[in-house]
């Protein structure tokens, strides 16, 4: 399949609409106060009160970007269980990936990490409580390289003082996080690829995108590199954590018309997955016991 996308010609009723893309990912804490003061100050995303007394953080004015729920009571996050890898923020441009990355120095907060995937820039980090944290820009697709229809992703070394550079002509660092800041995609860790792949593609309808990298797999829709990484470095056989203990409440796909909602969910149901009423939307959960909400834009 060609990175530019599936064609209406292309499309067919197990594939997902390619102007999918991802909402909210939910995530438990440990300490509301701290995480809120981490998302704000070192992320620069802005906080919301919700009538359930989570927060809610992204741009003023926009969907939000993560929403957080504080339980001092909450096991610790178990880096062996199923759940999030990371969670991955998508900048609008380089120059807004560099101002990231000055805010990550301003707060003396340590990177886990950098690396150029050919498709994009990425900074590693994690929030108080171990979550995983990529902040991101995408290189415009008609960079993109794909050899034998497959698209070419790498992890290399990412030039950070190339990155910086892009700060030379700025007078003032940027505090927050600017219009169109969004979640990217969502890297999970599963107990197995093949029910995952399943699932998520056989299923929901995400096309494969990448195989190469040992013990993963990426999915996306229309085109994109990935809007799902699935993998099982750490999760091999594994289990979901206790449904209190910090990490991934769940996650949002988002489907651009009720039509197309339905169109997946008729595929849910004819599969046997039970599915929740939530809110605006519908929760189900993957093999590994990941929540989805599957709600429209």
């Amino acid at each position: 399949m060609s990175a530019t996308g599936t064609s209406a010609e292309e499309r067919t009723d197990a594939t997902i609409h390619p102007d999918t893309s991802l909402g909210a990912v939910r995530l438990t804490v440990s300490d509301l106060d701290r995480s809120r003061a981490f998302y704000e100050q070192v992320i620069g995303l802005s906080a919301a009160e919700q009538n359930d007394g989570t927060l809610a953080f992204g741009v003023p004015g926009e969907r939000p970007v993560i929403e957080l729920r504080g339980d001092p009571s909450a096991p610790g996050l178990d880096r062996r269980a199923t759940g999030l890898y990371h969670l991955a923020i998508l900048m609008p441009t380089r120059l807004d990936l560099a101002f990231a990355l000055a805010r990550l120095a301003e707060a003396q907060w340590p990177l886990d990490g950098s690396s150029d995937h050919l498709v994009s820039e990425a900074l590693y980090l994690s929030d108080p409580d171990g979550n995983g944290i990529e902040i991101y820009r995408d290189r415009p697709r008609e960079e993109w390289r794909e050899v034998n229809g497959q698209l070419q992703m790498s992890t290399l070394p990412l030039d950070l003082q190339s990155l910086l550079a892009e700060l030379s002509g700025a007078t003032q660092l940027q505090m927050l996080a600017p219009s169109g800041t969004r979640i990217g995609h969502v890297h999970l860790q599963v107990a197995d690829l093949k029910e995952s792949e399943a699932f998520y593609s056989g299923i929901l309808g995400f096309e494969v995108m990448v195989r190469g990298y040992p013990g993963a797999l990426f999915v996306s829709a229309g085109g994109y590199h990935h809007h799902l990484g699935l993998n099982t470095w750490h999760s091999l056989g594994a289990t979901p954590p206790e449904p209190s203990a910090v990490g991934l409440r769940s996650y949002e796909i988002m489907l651009p018309s009720e039509t197309e909602l339905q169109r997946v969910l008729d595929r849910v149901r004819q599969a046997e997955i039970p599915i929740e009423p939530w809110g605006k939307g519908c929760l189900i959960r993957d093999p590994s016991g990941n929540s989805v909400l599957l709600r429209t834009t």
